[in-house]
């Protein structure tokens, strides 16, 4: 059972969780993106930290040699127009661009050897270059 459940972004009870267009081909009609367990604990010590924040917004931009790059920030505050997803009590907001590409994406958190970050399994990338900076879809 997935630990990631949709969230409406507007405080109305009968709200429906939002979903992608149905216009959209593929995988990422119906797909959350997700943190694993590792993942969402270090963002949930990082927000305790930091002393404010509602979760993790992640997107897409323009970049690299690939083509696309992903973007990563902590969020204050949703945007109205952000799809919201919930995974192990963490907020992930993704704005309707960059959700396409994102459709099915886990987000990790790995340690190897002496390098630490997070870490995209996204099941939409195609090709992503030798840097592993930038990815094509």
């Amino acid at each position: 059972m997935s630990a990631c459940t949709a969230t409406p972004t507007t405080t109305d009870a009968a709200a429906t969780p939002q979903v992608p267009p149905a216009s959209w081909q593929g995988s990422e009609r119906a797909s959350p993106v997700t943190l694993s367990e590792r993942a969402a604990d270090h963002i949930a010590r990082y927000i305790a930290k930091r002393g404010k924040g509602i979760g993790i917004r992640l997107g897409v931009k323009t970049s690299g040699c690939s083509g696309m790059a992903y973007k990563l920030e902590f969020a204050d505050a949703a945007e109205p127009e952000d799809h919201i997803f919930d995974s192990h009590g963490i907020k992930v907001l993704v704005d309707p661009r960059s959700l396409p590409y994102l459709a099915g994406t886990e987000l990790d958190y790995a340690r190897e050897g002496l390098n630490e970050g997070f870490k995209f399994n996204n099941p939409n990338v195609k090709d992503a270059c030798g840097c592993g900076e930038s990815f094509t879809t």
